[in-house]
């Protein structure tokens, strides 16, 4: 999702040819990209919820998409945009890991 969502941008040389597209090209490119995104989300949503046999609560499922997702834009703004990671950030990646510990705790 991320690169479906931000790989449009203005990026490194290797990432240009997407930046390139017209807006119609990268909102169906985009898609193309997602759509496998959530081939993999939605099962793993339904197959982790308690309600379904599963050991997570619906916050809890948030809460781990959520952290993924800003791991991995974490990641993808480092390498595609040269991203300095600052102390702003670090505050906020421990914040995150409050959360996590206070959607899990019992």
């Amino acid at each position: 999702m991320t690169l479906a969502w931000y790989g449009h941008l203005k990026m490194k040389e290797e990432f240009s040819w997407f930046a390139a597209l017209p807006l119609l090209g990268v909102i169906i490119f985009s898609w193309c990209l997602a759509f496998f995104e959530y081939c993999l989300q939605v099962p793993a949503n339904r197959i982790g919820f308690k309600d379904n046999g599963g050991p997570f609560d619906i916050m809890q499922l948030k809460v781990i998409q959520e952290v993924i997702t800003l791991t991995v834009f974490t990641v993808f703004s480092i390498i595609a945009f040269h991203m300095e990671l600052k102390w702003n950030h670090l505050w906020a990646a421990l914040c995150l890991i409050a959360a996590v510990y206070f959607a899990f705790r019992p």
